[in-house]
């Protein structure tokens, strides 16, 4: 009797090809910073690259369907005073964006559908809290608004994004924090630190609740992250520089699940993970080559399924969410390598020779809606992410606008600051004239009621100025996408006419 002795699994044949020519992203300066995050972020809707620029911190980001060359004077989002180093899509809204600088703060922006004409510098709301630059930011998988932010203050805050506030602030770490990684549901969170230690986080309760000194004992940086099941799946160096990966049980440390030796490259593995399929894709800076392995409950564990070869080095790494994968060609996933000049889609599909939808290939996967309100995770309570079907395929909605209500007044923004001292001098002002007038509330000046009265007086006018200064800001953004949708309307009948 004959028994089969190569293992069943439907990946074993991902294939990897790059894009066409054609539908690549030329022409664009990838920010030459050095630090170890992907200096890409990709949604359905939108490709976000880190750029090199003068005077401070940008970033491009691109409709999708905008491929070929970039014009060198395609508005970027510009704002930070210093250089942009981690971006980030929110899962719940394709239209908002994070992004963390040097410059110690972290913008939230608000990426309109159409081209805007010119660079977007006013970010919804700026994230200030940390001492030092902000080199990692990681949106919450199942909450709405929430944000995590790391910085080389050695500080991790997890701010709630529609009041601009912080909610839990964490400095177990005494070193630097090379990356953090969510769980499933988001009730806790993994991180390596330049102490080469892996820490499993619960923030709620503002604890390390489980670490494991050196998982790999290499000095250089570690990453690590979170797979479906629970487990950590980490990357990092041998004592004799060989690159390495390694499956954790967080509840049971001592020894791992699976530890494989790689090859002897410098470049650090960016691991990208897929909870529908449990494939890791790993991109080495550097690296002209994308491995990728299945992860099963069956011994080696972590499975070897191929590699993706090309011959130009990669400097960064886009993973694309399930729902913006095109089903009817059988791709499982889809990454954008950034090259020096440009950026160039990698897809990978299983061979299918069937038209019909593939149900094996395509389970139900994280849909844009969240599962909870921030209140409701910083009370304790836990979902999964809400599940959608790709059987139909995936359309991404139309743009929806973050509301930021701040409970404080911001004084470090000018125009407030100058309404709260004029707000002071109405008071003052009126308590000197009510003392003036009549010698009896010459004494009531000392006390709070002139204050109270004028506060009264002044809060409708101010209240009425910003419901103004609002309905303005609507109309200049109204006819600001006239004038664009003017513009291209223009530039079909030209070229219709050349």
């Amino acid at each position: 009797m004959s028994r089969s002795i190569v293992r069943q699994s439907k990946f074993r044949h991902v294939f990897g090809q790059a894009a066409k020519a054609e539908q690549s992203y030329d022409d664009i300066r990838v920010s030459k910073v050095t630090w170890d995050s992907s200096f890409c972020a990709v949604n359905p809707k939108f490709l976000a690259v880190i750029v090199e620029s003068s005077g401070g911190g940008a970033f491009l980001v691109l409709p999708l369907s905008k491929v070929g060359r970039v014009d060198k004077n395609y508005p970027l989002v510009i704002g930070h005073s210093g250089p942009v180093l981690d971006i980030d899509w929110c899962p719940h809204n394709d239209n908002i964006l994070a992004s963390g600088s040097e410059d110690t703060t972290t913008m939230v922006w608000q990426i309109p559908d159409h081209t805007p004409c010119r660079p977007i510098s006013e970010p919804i709301v700026v994230l200030e809290g940390h001492s030092k630059r902000v080199g990692i930011v990681k949106w919450h998988p199942t909450a709405r608004n929430i944000l995590l932010t790391a910085g080389s203050d050695n500080l991790i805050i997890i701010w709630n994004v529609g009041t601009g506030e912080p909610l839990i602030t964490m400095d177990d770490h005494p070193d630097l924090i090379y990356n953090v990684s969510w769980n499933y549901n988001g009730s806790l969170f993994c991180t390596t630190c330049k102490d080469r230690r892996l820490r499993v986080c619960d923030p709620r309760k503002r604890e390390v609740v489980a670490e494991r000194l050196s998982p790999h004992e290499g000095i250089r940086p570690m990453r690590a992250i979170f797979t479906k099941e629970g487990n950590i799946f980490t990357t990092g160096f041998t004592r004799m520089s060989q690159r390495e990966l390694g499956l954790w049980d967080p509840t049971n440390f001592e020894e791992p699940i699976a530890l494989l030796e790689l090859d002897t490259s410098n470049g650090v593995l960016l691991p990208f993970y897929d909870p529908d399929t449990s494939m890791v894709y790993l991109c080495g800076k550097g690296d002209s080559s994308i491995r990728y392995f299945e992860i099963t409950e069956e011994p080696p564990y972590v499975h070897y399924l191929s590699t993706y070869s090309s011959k130009e080095p990669q400097r960064g790494m886009g993973f694309m969410p399930k729902r913006g994968v095109d089903v009817s060609k059988c791709e499982i996933a889809r990454l954008f390598k950034l090259h020096e000049r440009k950026c160039e889609p990698i897809i990978m599909t299983v061979p299918r020779k069937s038209d019909l939808f593939q149900d094996d290939l395509y389970p139900d996967t994280v849909g844009p809606d969240p599962a909870l309100e921030p209140e409701e995770w910083l009370d304790g309570r836990d979902e999964d992410p809400i599940l959608i079907s790709l059987r139909d395929g995936y359309v991404p909605p139309k743009s929806r606008e973050l509301k930021v209500s701040k409970k404080n007044l911001d004084l470090s923004c000018p125009s407030i600051a100058f309404f709260f001292f004029l707000l002071l001098f109405c008071t003052f002002s009126f308590s000197t004239l009510v003392s003036k007038t009549n010698p009896f509330f010459f004494f009531l000046s000392f006390f709070p009621l002139p204050s109270l009265s004028a506060l009264l007086f002044t809060l409708p006018l101010f209240s009425c100025f910003l419901s103004e200064i609002q309905s303005l800001k609507a109309t200049v953004l109204s006819q600001e996408k006239r004038i664009c949708d003017l513009e291209n309307k223009l530039s079909k009948y030209t070229n219709g006419t050349v």
